[in-house]
């Protein structure tokens, strides 16, 4: 029996990904974001073919949708997607009031309208944290309201077959058409995947900054004389704290137990996961993204495999808009863990 979702906010294609591979059909995927839809367009080998476009969902007609798909209102099994989550970070600073936050509301209403069996919504954990508990509460009781059990529970990427630390909200709504809720959420696996495991097997990236001949988006970021001193001074493992005080900037001669950001200025360990994979991983200032061993930020494709991306998935666009597109995907074995368990309740419904 097929079972068929709606991919929302699919970006480049890690969501889309790992549902397919735990056997879920993706009817229609749509992502605002003109580059990442051309990234899903260009890996039809991984993704199977199917509609998927441009699109605002403030714009999205779902009657029309619906109709063009051939399906009613009730009949999807799964609706996905991860509404941008930028609005709930902790990392970010200023207002709490941000207009990404009333994607999490048009989302809901999306729901509403084509009552899938289940959806899934995948977030930050800012979203449980000052800056969304309310609006997250508000538009779940909303939703349960509708006719819908609630499942809520903070997943570690780490546990589920990623090479990475990512502490992700993974939210699944459960049409209520039986008496008590089937889903359960996928258990740990019993493997640990470390940044040896998945990168080491790598040649170095040329030396001239151009891309790997043989191995797409492997290429070394050109380091600034300052920062290739810190990354020449610190040991895997070990950020700024580590640093001589002459190559500190003035903002980090605070201690980090004070101000934070250890990490940044950092280097990943051989025989341990990788720091959470974000939007400017691509940048040694932002975070604990240099080589373990080499004098360098690890490339788009290090990247892309820590996000567990198979090693030839295209990425259509430049060095900051492809890094974002890998930094906010949702990994794919995590994604893949997930469908299976949504896969296993739509099996018993």
């Amino acid at each position: 029996m097929s079972y068929k979702c709606i991919d929302c906010f699919c970006g480049a294609g890690g969501l889309t990904l790992g549902l397919s591979k735990a056997g879920i059909d993706i009817l229609y995927s749509f992502d605002l974001n003109p580059k990442a839809i051309e990234t899903m367009r260009s890996n039809s080998i991984y993704i199977p073919s199917h509609p998927t476009e441009v699109l605002d969902i403030y714009d999205l007609d779902v009657q029309t949708l619906l109709e063009k798909l051939k399906i009613e209102s009730g009949e999807l099994d799964l609706l996905a997607g991860g509404p941008p989550c930028q609005g709930f970070s902790i990392q970010r600073i200023g207002s709490d009031s941000d207009e990404r936050n009333n994607l999490i509301s048009r989302y809901m209403e999306v729901v509403k309208s084509i009552r899938p069996k289940f959806f899934l919504m995948e977030n930050v954990p800012g979203i449980v944290g000052k800056r969304g508990a309310s609006i997250l509460q508000y538009n779940l009781d909303s939703i349960a309201e509708a006719g819908y059990f609630i499942h809520q529970q903070m997943l570690d990427a780490q546990n589920y077959d990623v090479p990475q630390r990512r502490k992700r909200i993974i939210i699944i709504g459960e049409r209520k058409d039986h008496e008590q809720p089937i889903f359960e959420y996928p258990k740990p696996s019993n493997t640990k995947i470390t940044v040896r495991d998945t990168i080491e097997f790598l040649p170095p990236p040329p030396d001239d900054f151009t891309d790997h001949p043989e191995i797409l988006n492997h290429r070394r970021d050109k380091l600034s004389p300052d920062n290739m001193k810190r990354i020449q001074a610190v040991k895997e493992g070990q950020g700024r704290d580590f640093l001589p005080k002459d190559l500190l900037l003035p903002c980090h001669r605070v201690s980090s137990s004070v101000m934070g950001h250890r990490n940044v200025f950092g280097r990943m360990c051989w025989d341990n996961v990788a720091p959470t994979i974000t939007a400017r991983f691509d940048s040694f200032s932002r975070g604990m993204f240099g080589h373990p061993s080499q004098d360098r930020t690890i490339s788009l494709r290090e990247g892309a495999l820590l996000q567990t991306f198979p090693l030839d998935y295209v990425f259509i666009g430049s060095k900051v808009e492809v890094a974002r597109q890998i930094g906010n995907a949702v990994p794919v074995n995590l994604a893949e863990h997930i469908g299976k368990s949504i896969l296993k309740a739509l099996q018993r419904w």
